[in-house]
């Protein structure tokens, strides 16, 4: 029993890590990439 709750919670840290991992590179990819076509305008 121990085991499935172990597993569970791993699982459940290595969800997030990897959620969070795809949402930086896409938040780095919009700033590094796309920002600089769109300029701000004075």
């Amino acid at each position: 029993m121990l085991a499935v709750v172990w597993h569970f919670w791993i699982g459940f840290f290595l969800a997030i890590g990897a959620v969070m991992t795809l949402l930086a590179i896409a938040v780095g990819y919009l700033t590094k990439v796309e920002a600089p076509r769109y300029p701000k305008k004075p």
